[in-house]
């Protein structure tokens, strides 16, 4: 009688892999439709004439850059459930910390903020950050 080896882990365990991997392709979504919310807060913000609390407030429903922005956090939101579901929070949710690094190029190239030394060494120390915490992920 012999004995057959697999090189393959089972079916359960690929399956498994496959949606902590969706998990984190969604949290990695999710970064980019957050700094593209901030993106049009700004505009919305730079649209109020008296930015008080309750203009910002009565802007949601009547200034389309805030509501489309707060859209996205919502969608932000929702994506986020569905990821957690299958990922690891420990690993995940340092991923949003991409947001920063989005919403830092996008200032640059959309309203022409200035990136000084320090802050492209924030932006750098922040990407290195996810990509240690990623490899630190459990095998599982």
């Amino acid at each position: 009688m012999s004995s057959v080896t697999t090189l393959t882990p089972p079916a359960a365990d690929l399956d498994l892999a496959g949606r902590k991997r969706r998990s984190l392709i969604i949290v990695m979504c999710c970064t980019v439709i957050g700094a593209i919310a901030q993106v049009l807060l700004k505009f919305g913000a730079g649209h109020l004439s008296n930015p008080s609390l309750w203009q910002a407030a009565k802007g949601i429903f009547t200034n389309p850059y805030l509501f489309f922005g707060y859209a996205c956090y919502g969608i932000f939101a929702a994506l986020l459930v569905i990821a957690l579901r299958d990922g690891e929070l420990s690993l995940l949710y340092p991923v949003i910390a991409l947001n920063y690094a989005w919403v830092s190029i996008l200032s640059v190239l959309i309203f022409h903020e200035r990136m000084n030394a320090l802050k492209i060494a924030g932006v750098t120390v922040i990407i290195i950050g996810v990509a240690v915490l990623g490899r630190g992920g459990s095998k599982k």
